[in-house]
């Protein structure tokens, strides 16, 4: 069991214990069977980024103190130096860079998202999660699968969308693709 997630999924269940939520309710929330949440809690099973920030949101903290056990504590501004971001490596395509992890009461959370290359013939896994979200593609070629829509993205080119909605991405010819995503 990776210990980083064990510490998030003790945090989470006792931050829902402290609010009073039962399992149940926040499974429901989450859209999630009670099996799969359970899981989640015991640090079974990997958390994605989107559910993290959900399960913040729910709880009211900040997403941060999920992530690291860390309050922020930043207020006026939050410098980060490049590739000192906070680290967060939840499912196995992508690794995100958390760029305002330091920063308390955001209205949205900065990531820096790399996609790494999968099998042509495997989708990747999709998520969706409360607000909207934005990418700008950084470097090299990627698929956001958006719903039944295909997208292809490349340097340069940025995207919008509802993320509530279920939604993927994927490296495309053998290479790594980088974005800059903004959740709010």
């Amino acid at each position: 069991m990776n210990e980083e997630i064990l510490q998030i999924a003790q945090r989470i269940r006792a931050l829902r214990d402290i609010n009073g939520i039962s399992m149940e309710s926040l499974a429901t929330y989450l859209g999630m069977n009670i099996t799969d949440y359970q899981a989640l809690e015991s640090g079974k099973t990997d958390i994605s980024v989107a559910i993290i920030i959900k399960i913040s949101q729910k709880l009211n903290v900040e997403f941060a103190a999920l992530l690291t056990g860390e309050n922020p504590r930043l207020h006026q501004y939050c410098v980060v130096r490049k590739g000192h971001g906070a680290h967060v490596e939840r499912m196995k395509q992508y690794t995100y860079e958390s760029l305002a992890s330091n920063f308390i009461h955001k209205k949205s959370e900065p990531f820096l998202v790399n996609v790494t290359p999968m099998p042509k013939d495997v989708k990747p896994d999709f998520n969706a999660h409360p607000g909207q979200e934005f990418n700008y593609i950084l470097e090299g070629d990627m698929e956001i699968y958006f719903e039944d829509h295909v997208i292809e993205l490349h340097e340069g080119d940025s995207i919008y969308f509802d993320s509530s909605h279920k939604h993927a991405m994927k490296a495309l010819h053998d290479k790594s693709a980088r974005f800059l995503a903004l959740i709010v």
